[in-house]
């Protein structure tokens, strides 16, 4: 059947039959399917899904405008001025940003391919660290057919202020092999670590990259889902637009993402946006925007969830205090089975879990011991994604917490459960 598919489809397919590229379904329910599958896989933060749908059932009502094609083409009027309210108030940007400096795209999937499409040529390169959220390498390189280059760090020192000797060797190493790097993408807070860059990291990321001559792409998805989690040594968030770039970077290289996905549960709203100051970036980005343009009825509901500031900060205040709840929860039952995980975390919906001592030596028709973990981990009711975020060392997954802590707790006692029987 594939004879009949263009011939730049054909990467993009083989890329998504993978073996595990996409978790499977929750389908665990403690009253009707208690045998269901448990998944820790979808970065999703449930906890505040109801706190939304309250809020919206009673506070949105729609017009017949908002239905147009007009009242949605290239995001609109009323959605980026309110959105440039919060990222002022959120990202404590060095100078303010205006709606100007926004543009609004359907989902944050979209934004990245924008952005790939935009600023690189197919084959060209997009630097990232390691272990990385997995799907950029959809995002960038579905139809854009750019590719992800990841630098060799691993968890413990991709925040620290020389991590950009890795990034050169990557480059070096790349053009050398004849892949142009055009970018460098930072996810900040980070996912999987649930981490943030400290102030001095992004400082001399800026700098290399204005000396490479290489766009910044910083990812701040996560920018309100920082939390009090107790660790000693957790990094605050600090926004790359925090940073006065005088000196550091031209304005032109530097563009940071955001979306309704995470900090506010609304992936289903498909509401992304890409900020920046470059003039040729955004005249770039408003020539496919036709394509990614979201919908004027999401656009209405996230316009009215940010034009109530007190709304907005109560809810974003306590969405802050259940993740903490969540961290803490999670991490103490991963204490209590003897599994560890990177200490330091204060952002996202996830831990970082090491469970390397329990790879198995029979690989089960597996091609690796992370895929057979996988399955064994599987057929005991709970999925944690293998190698979907890059990891140089072998056995560490992602674990998402962020929904019904007895669902959790009984997913790690699952977990528990496999990796007893493990070889």
């Amino acid at each position: 059947m594939e004879s009949y598919l263009s011939k730049r489809s054909a990467p993009s397919l083989a890329k998504q039959r993978l073996p595990w590229r996409f978790a499977p379904a929750q389908t665990y329910d403690p009253e009707t399917n208690p045998d269901g599958l448990i998944s820790f896989a979808l970065a999703e933060n449930k906890l505040i899904a109801e706190d939304v749908a309250s809020f919206v059932n009673a506070a949105v009502k729609f017009e017949a405008q908002h239905f147009s094609y007009g009242f949605a083409t290239a995001g609109g009027q009323r959605f980026p001025a309110a959105l440039a309210v919060h990222l002022n108030e959120y990202l404590q940007p060095h100078e303010p940003i205006s709606a100007n400096h926004i543009t609004v795209t359907g989902s944050a999937t979209p934004m990245h391919e924008i952005l790939a499409w935009g600023l690189a040529d197919p084959g060209d390169g997009i630097l990232t660290s390691r272990p990385v959220y997995g799907r950029f390498e959809l995002d960038f390189g579905n139809r854009a057919e750019v590719n992800v280059v990841y630098a060799d760090t691993d968890a413990e020192t991709c925040f620290d202020l020389d991590v950009v000797d890795k990034f050169e060797e990557a480059f070096t190493r790349s053009e050398a092999e004849g892949v142009k790097i055009r970018a460098m993408l930072i996810v900040n807070p980070h996912n999987p670590l649930g981490k943030c860059y400290p102030r001095e990291t992004l400082v001399s990321l800026m700098k290399y990259c204005q000396r490479r001559q290489l766009h910044l792409i910083s990812d701040e998805i996560y920018a309100c889902s920082t939390f009090d989690s107790g660790e000693i040594d957790a990094t605050p968030f600090t926004s790359v637009l925090a940073i006065d770039p005088r000196g550091l970077i031209d304005d032109e290289r530097l563009h940071v993402t955001y979306g309704f996905s995470k900090d506010f549960g609304s992936a289903g709203l498909r509401i992304g946006a890409i900020i920046t100051r470059s003039k040729a970036v955004t005249d770039v980005i408003k020539g496919v925007q036709r394509f990614h343009n979201p919908a004027g009825p999401s656009l209405v509901i996230g316009a009215v969830m940010l034009e109530d500031r007190k709304w907005c900060r109560e809810f974003i205040e306590s969405s802050r205090r259940k993740l903490a709840a969540a961290y803490k929860h999670a991490t103490q039952g991963l204490r209590d089975i003897g599994v560890r995980y990177l200490p330091g975390s204060n952002a996202g919906f996830f831990v970082w879990v090491d469970l390397s001592p329990y790879l198995p030596a029979d690989l089960d028709g597996e091609s690796n011991a992370e895929f057979a973990l996988a399955k064994k981990l599987t057929k005991a009711g709970v999925f944690l994604h293998p190698r979907e975020e890059h990891p140089l060392k072998p056995g560490w997954f992602r674990m998402v917490y962020t929904q019904d802590p007895t669902i959790v707790a009984e997913g790690i006692k699952r977990i528990h459960r496999a990796i007893s029987k493990t070889d």
